[in-house]
């Protein structure tokens, strides 16, 4: 039984840390944009071309043009007050990563995926899917 305990203590810490260090790998830039709603802000991180799908737009948007779309949805779907954004599982390689979260919003949640990738020294976003859940 003692036995048990100590496995599952040792499990229970081990995904706290794996989850801990998958969040950390996305820019907190990133995360602050969905927690707050803030289109310009996530736009800095957009390649000069997205594939985007949001809702009924999908297609493949400038920077500019993609930042407009998302500053729609983020008027008509506000994010909750506080902790809105959730990174549920992250994954990839040296140069590009693949993340998939949860939205809060007032009217509902949604599913979040978006693809970095790195140029320089810099991430930025190619593809961003927010889907009604």
């Amino acid at each position: 039984m003692q036995l048990t305990k100590k496995i599952s203590l040792i499990i229970t810490l081990f995904l706290s840390i794996l989850t801990l260090t998958s969040t950390a790998q996305v820019p907190n830039d990133i995360i602050k944009s969905f927690d707050t709603g803030d289109s310009k802000l996530l736009s800095g991180f957009f390649n000069p071309n997205v594939e985007l799908v949001v809702l009924d737009n999908d297609n493949v948007y400038s920077k500019s043009q993609a930042e407009q779309i998302v500053a729609s949805f983020f008027n008509s779907f506000p994010p909750v007050m506080e902790n809105a954004f959730t990174v549920i599982h992250n994954s990839g390689k040296e140069g590009a990563k693949s993340v998939i979260g949860k939205l809060q919003t007032t009217k509902g949640n949604f599913r979040v995926y978006f693809l970095l990738k790195k140029t320089d020294a810099k991430e930025y976003i190619h593809q961003l899917r927010i889907e009604k859940q």
